[in-house]
């Protein structure tokens, strides 16, 4: 009797072990389905958040390319010459926003140079959609800088030094030119998003490589 009443109890406690061990199980999944639908709930809210946001700013950048940007000046691009020559030419702006030039553009691939460049060749590379950016010994070395950094991330735009100019930093586009106060200027951005191959560009889609490189 003794003998059976001892196995009974053996038999009573794996039961008990067992069915502990099931509940942990449960417990264990429910955990483990609780926390991956809450995964899956935050990386499908966070990929809303990014696509709203993409989708944001690429309303903000058709609104800033259909908006006037203010103080701009603009040249009738039917006036400006596009002849190549291999003379100087003496342009009636500074910088030049177009006219004719020399055969070979300036490299413009998000190239940022530190000493002046050629007029007649930077003028080729606004033909092909570029942006130049420009400025005196009066920007700020921040603003320098930091138009840099953009620059240099922006295909078809360019940078260099140019005295002769009246404002302290002037972005140039085929015939289109503005100066802003500084870096932060919300006119750089805007006046990027609408030129950089903008509606303006005489030969868009035209290279911005393999021009001259000098720095």
């Amino acid at each position: 009797m003794a003998s059976r009443n001892t196995t009974n109890d053996r038999r009573a406690r794996i039961e008990q072990m067992r069915r502990a061990e099931q509940a942990r199980e449960r417990r264990n999944r429910i955990i483990t389905i609780s926390v991956s639908t809450l995964v899956v709930a935050a990386l499908v809210g966070f990929g809303g958040f990014v696509l709203n946001k993409k989708s944001e700013e690429k309303e903000q950048e058709v609104a800033a390319a259909k908006a006037p940007v203010t103080d701009e000046q603009t040249w009738d691009a039917k006036k400006l010459g596009r002849n190549h020559v291999d003379t100087q030419v003496k342009y009636e702006m500074a910088p030049p926003v177009g006219g004719d030039h020399n055969q070979a553009w300036m490299n413009c691939n998000g190239d940022v140079y530190t000493e002046p460049v050629p007029d007649v060749n930077a003028v080729h590379s606004l033909e092909h959609g570029a942006v130049w950016v420009t400025y005196t010994d009066k920007a700020a070395e921040a603003d320098v800088k930091k138009l840099g950094e953009k620059v240099k991330k922006t295909p078809y735009s360019l940078m260099s030094p140019y005295k002769a100019q009246k404002g302290a930093i002037m972005l140039s586009a085929w015939g289109k030119q503005v100066t802003v106060d500084s870096a932060d200027d919300p006119r750089v951005n805007q006046f990027f998003t609408k030129y950089v191959q903008g509606p303006q560009t005489p030969e868009p889609g035209a290279a911005c490589t393999g021009g001259l490189g000098g720095k």
